[in-house]
Parts: structure tokens; sequence; C-alpha cells
């Protein structure tokens, strides 16, 4: 994820910035680009909050798993509160970063909410996470790691 946030620092939750480098290596990572105006974010969000949970919480040793929300959202005020509203405890491009528009072109996205997964190196693997999640729950998990070309001992 070098490639992707190089440069870029991102928040989480409780307001923290953290380094992509340190949070993001070895990691498949979930771009979400989505916004709590959006009715279709609100009814997903809380399927990805139990994804994720279940991940890294549920499973030893976690999954080398994380997500950077990329707000739609019309203000900083109005993103904070729909992750704290709403988001599990991952991470997101701070409001203010010009660079969310640029990965909205970069990866297509004409809609939200877009659950895409990426290789380390920003390459995708799907732009259908949420729909795969949908279907599938936990195991599409598998056919990520599969295709991430990341070190792994881990095993759903």
């Amino acid at each position: 994820m070098v490639d992707v946030f190089s440069g870029r620092l991102l928040v989480s939750k409780d307001g923290r910035s953290v380094d992509p480098e340190e949070v993001l290596q070895n990691k498949i990572v979930g771009l979400y680009f989505s916004a709590g105006w959006c009715s279709p974010c609100r009814d997903f969000t809380p399927i990805l909050c139990d994804f994720y949970t279940e991940l890294l919480e549920e499973t030893d040793p976690p999954a080398p798993f994380e997500i950077v929300f990329i707000s739609s959202d019309h203000s900083a005020e109005e993103m904070v509160g729909y992750m704290h509203a709403m988001h599990g405890d991952w991470l997101a491009l701070p409001f203010h970063d010009p660079y969310r528009h640029d990965l909205k072109k970069k990866y297509n996205i004409t809609v939200i909410p877009k659950l895409v997964i990426v290789k380390q190196t920003g390459e995708v693997i799907t732009d259908k996470g949420r729909k795969q999640i949908r279907d599938k729950g936990i195991s599409c998990f598998r056919n990520w790691l599969e295709s991430a070309d990341i070190f792994q001992n881990f095993s759903i």
C-alpha cells in the first residue's frame, strides 16, 4: 500500500493519525467508498462491520485485512459523525485530503457504496467486494487472499 498512500496519513476512528506503511503492510485492503447520506451505504456498512469484526477479532491470528474509508460525505463533520455512528474500527483518508478524488478516478468509482479490494501494490483483486460479502460472507476472504500475493499463515 506504499504506492497507493505514499506520503499521506490516514486517521483512525478515534481521530489518531496513522502511517499507512505501518498499518497496511502485508494486508489485503478494502477501499470503502461510502457516505453517511447514502441509504445503500447505511444498509451495507453494518454488514461490513460484522465481516471486519469476524475477520479481525474472531480469528486467531487476525486476518491480514484492513479497510480504508474514502468519504463522499458533504463535510468533515458528516464524515466523522458517520464513522462514529456506523463504522467499525477501521481507517479513513482525511476528509480534506484532495487525494480522495484521485482515488475515485483511479478506481473508476461512479456509484457508492463501493468496496474495492486491492493488493499491496494497489492492483485490484475485485471491485465487487460488497456483492461478494453479501453473497458469500466470510468465505470470500479466502479468494482474496489467494490473489493477494502476501505472506500468509492464516486460514478460515
